[in-house]
């Protein structure tokens, strides 16, 4: 079996004198996508913070590549992990190509002036997310959907080897929405280990490999995603009615909120 590229285990994750989650385990590997879902305030931004080594851990481990996190040097650590944090507006008019050129830091420093060889990986970043025309357009006369694109390839652009979004599609329109999840498909398929949280459960079934639902700091289910996505575990994961609705052509369910409402 492929080397983990990230894993955690039985890592606990919090803030001085205030422990958020505790017995975490997982693994994420290239090439493959994992779906972190739960309520709000289970942890799972607290969780990201701590694989990426943004946060201490309050106990257990967190290995990349085999490797303790704690023993790779900040740079390297850097230019192994992206974090695509939940969709942001620029206080500043960059440019769609001088957001992206943000992410040569890890490999250039803060203060240095891109290279040649930084706009070009820059410029095929959005290539490959079917944003290069976005190019020379401020970010703020982009979508949102466009926007969030943008973010996914300034990480594209540090050349990582895992990239972890937190709740990439908030916010975002249905079409937008779809726009950012073939993009996370795109990523695993050129072999990127991916993690996304999201409080969409047809997302992941659909876009995730893996899945791990966390609920109260504790993980309640992990494994395949068309075994942990499933009407049970949602409805123990939310504590709320879920109605699960059949692919008359065969294909995945689909799953909404019972709210009580015409057809429930």
């Amino acid at each position: 079996m492929t080397t983990a590229m990230l894993q955690a285990t039985e890592l606990s994750v919090g803030y001085p004198g205030r422990v958020v989650g505790s017995g975490l385990s997982l693994t994420l590997r290239a090439g493959e996508v994992l779906a972190l879902l739960g309520p709000n305030g289970c942890g799972k931004t607290t969780l990201l913070k701590t694989l990426l080594g943004l946060l201490p851990a309050l106990g257990g481990a967190v290995q990349l590549q085999g490797k303790p996190l704690a023993q790779w040097p900040l740079a390297e650590r850097a230019r192994e992990l992206a974090y695509v944090p939940q969709g942001q507006a620029s206080t500043f008019g960059f440019t769609a190509l001088e957001m992206v050129l943000m992410g040569r830091t890890a490999h250039q420093g803060l203060i240095a002036r891109p290279t040649a060889h930084d706009r070009e990986l820059a410029h095929g970043a959005l290539q490959r997310l079917g944003m290069v025309h976005l190019a020379d357009r401020s970010v703020h006369r982009i979508s949102g959907g466009e926007r969030q694109l943008v973010l996914i390839a300034r990480a594209l652009a540090q050349q990582p080897r895992a990239v972890l979004l937190d709740e990439p599609t908030a916010s975002l329109d249905f079409g937008n929405q779809g726009l950012v999840m073939r993009a996370i498909r795109t990523l695993a398929a050129e072999g990127l280990a991916v993690l996304f949280t999201t409080h969409d459960p047809n997302q992941a079934l659909r876009c995730a490999d893996r899945a791990l639902l966390l609920r109260e700091g504790r993980v309640l289910a992990e494994g395949a995603v068309q075994e942990v996505i499933e009407a049970e575990g949602l409805r123990a994961l939310y504590s709320a009615g879920v109605l699960q609705l059949r692919d008359a052509a065969g294909g995945p369910p689909v799953f909404l909120p019972d709210f009580g409402g015409r057809g429930g």
